[in-house]
């Protein structure tokens, strides 16, 4: 099953559970900041370029599910002028770190109030921490969440009323964490057939996901060429697991994640029609973040016993 190989693999990675379950976001971008996290960052302007393609199709304001949405930030980097790396200043501050998640969120309510929305559709969340989207609903992120293990559970009625108009579903790190079944229980509830938009990390195998969306009539493409960077690994042993997960997939890491990033690939899903209409590589061009400065990171290097992790400044 899926869930078993995602869970198999998902034991390369990092654990950061307790970030996800805090009443406000200061852990959340204290913890993947110090990891140099930028896919919310460098997703941002492709995710920018297929809403508004959609847009573009259907001649509305699309509305965007957010899967595995946490704090909401995708909504809020794409909404307003803001970036991950800003906002984790933000909440660096003394200032910030001082005050009660109570008060936190009377300030980020108001804080996003104050910056103009330039986004190009409306987000709904979805995710397990209910902490995580009352405060993305709180401070006005996310026009709505809902709080669903759709692995184990089955979608609420008033869950499904909510996600009935959704034309775009969206995640940038939950694959692995959620597999066909909860993409089963949203395509179910909705009313039309959506775009879906994925970021997958590269050892995460797509094939079953993608069987999914085929027999609900989407066709799935993925951008050739170009890769995206999540985060550092978080030490040796992340490292070393998640290059085994991907030689036993056989997959290369030269020069991705040998260089000590976890990289994704992004993968649309939609109607044969839209695809064919305008193709994936027509309406997207990117920046994968490999550019940017970066904290140590480990690597392998050859010594006189054989290759060797090592931190490279």
């Amino acid at each position: 099953m899926l869930k078993a190989e995602f869970s198999r693999i998902n034991q390369a990675k990092a654990v950061f559970d307790d970030i996800y379950i805090q009443d406000d976001p200061r852990s959340y971008f204290s913890v993947l900041g110090d990891l140099d996290y930028m896919i919310t960052d460098v997703a941002e302007p492709v995710i920018r370029q297929i809403l508004s393609a959609k847009a573009s199709a259907t001649n509305t304001k699309p509305v965007v599910l957010d899967v595995g949405c946490s704090y909401g930030i995708n909504a809020a980097v794409h909404r307003f002028p803001l970036t991950f790396g800003g906002l984790r200043h933000r909440y660096a501050r003394r200032e910030i770190k001082a005050v009660s998640p109570e008060e936190l969120m009377r300030f980020d309510h108001n804080f996003y109030a104050s910056w103009p929305d330039l986004g190009l559709a409306r987000f709904i969340g979805l995710d397990v921490s209910a902490p995580a989207v009352r405060y993305a609903t709180r401070v006005g992120i996310l026009d709505q969440g809902i709080v669903a293990d759709l692995e184990n559970e089955a979608l609420s009625p008033e869950s499904a009323r909510i996600i009935r108009p959704v034309d775009v579903i969206m995640s940038t790190g939950c694959i692995g964490y959620v597999t066909e079944k909860t993409f089963s229980k949203l395509l179910d509830a909705t009313e039309k057939k959506p775009w879906i938009i994925s970021f997958v990390l590269r050892m995460f195998p797509f094939d079953a996901i993608a069987k999914t969306f085929a027999q609900r009539g989407l066709v799935t493409e993925r951008l050739s060429g170009v890769t995206f960077v999540q985060r550092r690994f978080r030490d040796a042993e992340e490292f070393e697991n998640s290059l085994a997960n991907l030689a036993a997939a056989e997959i290369d890491p030269t020069g991705l994640e040998s260089e000590g990033l976890f990289h994704a690939d992004l993968i649309l899903s939609r109607p044969e029609a839209d695809a064919r209409a305008a193709p994936l590589e027509d309406i997207v061009t990117v920046a994968s973040g490999r550019g940017r400065p970066i904290a140590p990171r480990y690597v392998h290097v050859e010594s006189d016993d054989g290759p060797r992790v090592t931190l490279e400044p």
